[in-house]
């Protein structure tokens, strides 16, 4: 149930003076299709970049985010110039206070020619240990913007047109986009609750949500979507760029997005007061577990999105829940501490407490694995053998995952 969520929101004014003291810098479309590799950790797509002549550096691509942002810590270690302050907010009520970047690039790994500048310098703690793996920054929607960018889950790549001689003529259906002031993408589509009727909105396309589906918070209480009709079970171990994010998880009957219909798509209900999720000027954000059902042509510059269809459309949301939220630590990710159970769950049926550490899960040694590879253990409704460490004691247990929605 770990899900990181790192939609970030610059505030206009913020955004405004970072766009009047841009580093002027060479930005090519290429005339030909370039096809860029990607790795998932856990459904975040993250690729490589250099900021200036660094090593390669991995960050997230995130629809939910504009301007290119580095971990202050990644900030640090490459000797960049940092400047003034910026409070920035996202998922979650609070804010983080990061620094203006001067005189820095950042170049794709594979596309040769092309530069943009870094904008900001971020804390974003928690963000390697939630996806189990060194994080270095986020970049958005001024990069996307210069392309039509091809974005493929099945093949792990994502293909980057020339905006200007992209012409589709495969079988996808297109769809207009809405591109906000922040840079952030935004369809139309329709929600319908249990036992209710479809609610046509806007929704953020948002590949930084690990998630399916999010509804915010004001659109939640409007349509009373946590009546008693509708069984759900706490939120854990969510968090966003403006920190611990609250709500609910159940159900809904459909997701339509055009003519595709999302089946009963596990659907997190923000109880948040602010932050992203208590936004009111849309229904809430479509995430990874929905948009990896497509192949998708994003065209910001034509205010369209073009879907394809894969394989995965249709594929049932039958997750299975622990019941325990998992952060990676240590230097190489290894440590897998449990930060929050939850209540009447497996989790406690085991006897599982916060600060566990699991060390094997059915005699494998936990530190031969990644955060992806146990999340998607249990996630599957089969008892597992865990052992555990408990402060000096070593403990072993039995946690079967249950579908609990």
């Amino acid at each position: 149930m770990n899900r990181a969520l790192i939609a970030l929101i610059i505030p206009l004014a913020t955004a405004g003076a970072l766009e009047r003291g841009r580093t002027a810098v060479p930005q090519r479309a290429t005339p030909a299709p370039v096809a860029i590799p990607f790795e998932l950790a856990p459904r975040h797509i993250i690729v490589k970049v250099r900021v200036n002549d660094s090593r390669p550096l991995s960050f997230v691509l995130d629809t939910g985010a504009n301007a290119a942002i580095v971990r202050m810590a990644t900030a640090q270690q490459l000797g960049l110039s940092l400047q003034g302050s910026v409070n920035t907010g996202g998922a979650g009520g609070g804010t983080q206070v990061g620094q203006r970047v001067r005189d820095a690039t950042w170049s794709l790994v594979g596309l040769e020619g092309f530069a943009q500048p870094v904008r900001l310098a971020l804390p974003l703690p928690a963000l390697p240990s939630r996806l189990g793996r060194d994080i270095d920054g986020i970049i958005g929607g001024e990069f996307i913007k210069e392309f039509v960018l091809e974005l493929d889950y099945q093949a792990r790549t994502i293909v980057l047109h020339d905006r200007r001689r992209f012409r589709y003529a495969g079988p996808g259906q297109t769809l207009p986009l809405e591109i906000t002031s922040n840079g952030h993408p935004v369809v139309k589509a329709a929600v319908t609750p249990l036992d209710g009727k479809p609610i046509e909105h806007r929704f953020l396309l948002d590949t930084g949500s690990g998630g399916a589906l999010v509804l915010h918070s004001p659109f939640v209480r409007e349509h009373d979507l946590l009546g008693s009709q509708v069984r759900t079970i706490r939120a854990i171990g969510m968090a966003g760029a403006g920190g611990r994010t609250v709500g609910r998880i159940g159900r809904v009957e459909t997701l339509r997005i055009g003519s595709f219909t999302i089946a009963r798509p596990l659907t997190l209900f923000s109880e948040d007061t602010a932050g992203a999720f208590a936004d009111r000027s849309a229904a809430g954000n479509i995430g990874a577990q929905i948009t990896n059902r497509f192949r998708m042509f994003l065209d910001y510059a034509g205010r369209r999105i073009i879907l394809e269809p894969s394989p995965a459309l249709d594929e049932p949301f039958d997750r299975a829940f622990s019941g325990i939220a998992l952060q990676a630590e240590g230097p190489a990710y290894r440590i897998f501490r449990v930060m929050e159970v939850l209540e009447d769950s497996p989790a406690t049926e085991a006897g599982i407490q916060e600060g566990d550490v699991i060390t094997s899960i059915d005699g494998i040694a936990a530190d031969t694995l990644t955060l992806a590879a146990i999340t998607a253990i249990l996630e599957e409704p089969v008892a597992r053998e865990l052992t555990i460490s408990r402060a000096e004691r070593t403990l072993k247990v039995t946690l079967t995952p249950t579908r609990l929605l």
